[in-house]
């Protein structure tokens, strides 16, 4: 099965494909290399378009972050989305003796990255800052790919797939948090550049007072 048929199947199909993806032979790097690598490119360059080169606008005011802070953003954010991916893999294999499953670290792996297959489609939403949030939404689907998978791949009774789920899309959000703050510090916002304009405003008035005094 192909990037696309894959990519639609979890989608559109989840009951019927985690099956298929637990009997699948598979490794960490043919993973990463044939599919999480390739997903995580499309919130990834979606952002930087959509912030470097289309811009943010509202009220009349338009703001493009500059490109090398696009740049920045977009490799350092993707670097943390195939990080993240890892992470939750360790958090969903760890904690499945917690709800009566069976621990494996290629289930898991599996699981944290076809269940964040929505979060990934859903950042082509960031071409436009202001749809962003429906990118945001689109995540939320990745919560019932999990729960439905769960069971599945870790081996957990049904009854103990909610608490499961809702245990690690906790630990996902913590973890996206971090994420998001580490991504804001890179890029600059109106309000900051403005402040260090006003700043360097104040320096130079300064500067060309004493210039005057001597």
């Amino acid at each position: 099965m192909n990037l696309v048929e894959r990519v639609q199947a979890i989608l559109l199909k989840p009951k019927a494909t985690w099956p298929e993806i637990d009997s699948e032979p598979a490794d960490a790097a043919s993973l990463y290399k044939n599919y999480v690598m390739i997903l995580a490119l499309i919130p990834a360059v979606a952002s930087f378009i959509g912030l470097s080169l289309i811009g943010i606008g509202a009220f009349g005011v338009s703001f493009r972050v500059p490109l090398a802070s696009g740049l920045a953003n977009m490799i350092v954010g993707y670097v943390l989305s195939l990080v993240m991916v890892f992470v939750l893999a360790l958090i969903i294999d760890a904690m499945a003796p917690t709800f009566e499953g069976t621990k494996s670290q290629i289930g898991a792996l599996k699981l944290s990255a076809y269940a964040s297959t929505a979060a990934f489609v859903g950042g082509v939403f960031s071409l436009l800052p202001s749809l962003s949030v429906l990118g945001a939404l689109a995540a939320l689907y990745g919560v019932y790919l999990l729960y439905t998978g769960l069971p599945v791949l870790m081996k957990c009774p049904p009854d103990k797939a909610v608490a499961y789920t809702a245990v690690v899309v906790v630990c996902a959000i913590v973890g996206g948090v971090v994420i998001a703050w580490v991504l804001a510090l890179l890029t600059p916002s109106p309000m900051r550049l403005g402040a260090v304009s006003a700043a360097e405003a104040v320096v130079a008035v300064v500067q060309q007072g004493a210039s005057v005094k001597t």
